[in-house]
């Protein structure tokens, strides 16, 4: 979920309206990607959210400061993500993150900002898709009762990052409830291999990587014992599938304060 256009600054635009006296204001960050331009129409569709920046890779972030901008909804890209969540934090401005590349060492760099500034939420999500969620989830759980599991994610070929962030964050997932569940990693007699085909080792999860034009966003977990498979898949064909994860995030963000890591945390899965 990167913006990887180098955009003009603008405002919200004509199309804002004056906002009621119970809106919560909104930016988008990133607002000329392809995730940020879907997310800052989201925002204008959405009840109770007005639109009131949108700012490009080169605007100043001051411009959230100025526009009494109360959650921000960052999609830009690994190297600024980090910086600009704490500028928002730092002016008391909730954020909601959908940028990839985050890292536990960033991740423990901004919960520590956030002990800091008690009361402003920030969720960093690897995916708002409520059904990449699930599949997450159900992999996590599924994966206690298979010796093999392996993850393949399958994206565009303008994605700058790999693994991509869901992958990585599945991975973390099945790796801790196994290691949990007393489970070993997966056997694999693998001796020799120069060229790296057995793809990236994440929590002992082994994560490949496809990149191919005309994709969007999809993924499989793969489980394996004797005599059988199961596979958990989740496919994104349009970036409006993320839309509904964005929009609750920035409704709910305030109601959670400190760090929030993966969607998951906003959502009831009796899990």
């Amino acid at each position: 979920m990167t913006d990887s256009t180098a955009p003009t600054p603008r405002p919200a635009g004509p199309a804002a309206a004056t906002p009621a006296p119970e809106d919560l204001r909104v930016a988008v960050l990133g607002a000329r990607g392809r995730m940020g331009s879907e997310a800052v129409q989201a925002v204008r569709r959405a009840p109770g959210l007005q639109l009131v920046a949108e700012l490009g890779r080169e605007d100043s972030l001051e411009a959230l400061v100025a526009a009494g901008a109360q959650v921000v909804v960052d999609l830009t890209v690994p190297s600024v993500t980090e910086g600009n969540v704490r500028f928002a934090v730092e002016h008391g401005i909730h954020c909601v993150v959908g940028t990839t590349g985050w890292d536990d060492e960033g991740l423990a760099r901004t919960a520590a900002l956030l002990a800091r500034h008690p009361g402003v939420g920030v969720l960093v999500a690897p995916n708002f898709s409520i059904g990449a969620v699930l599949a997450m989830r159900f992999s996590a759980q599924a994966a206690r009762f298979f010796e093999s599991v392996e993850i393949v994610e399958l994206h565009h070929p303008d994605k700058v990052d790999a693994p991509s962030g869901t992958a990585a964050r599945t991975a973390a997932l099945v790796g801790r409830a196994r290691r949990e569940a007393g489970v070993a990693p997966s056997p694999d007699s693998t001796k020799q291999d120069p060229g790296g085909a057995r793809g990236a080792l994440v929590e002992d999860v082994r994560v490949h990587s496809v990149r191919l034009r005309g994709l969007v966003a999809h993924q499989e977990t793969l489980l394996g014992n004797l005599g059988e498979q199961l596979t958990i898949r989740h496919d994104s064909f349009d970036r409006i599938s993320f839309m509904t994860g964005v929009v609750l995030g920035v409704r709910e963000v305030a109601s959670h304060p400190g760090l929030t890591h993966g969607l998951e945390g906003y959502l009831d899965l009796g899990l």
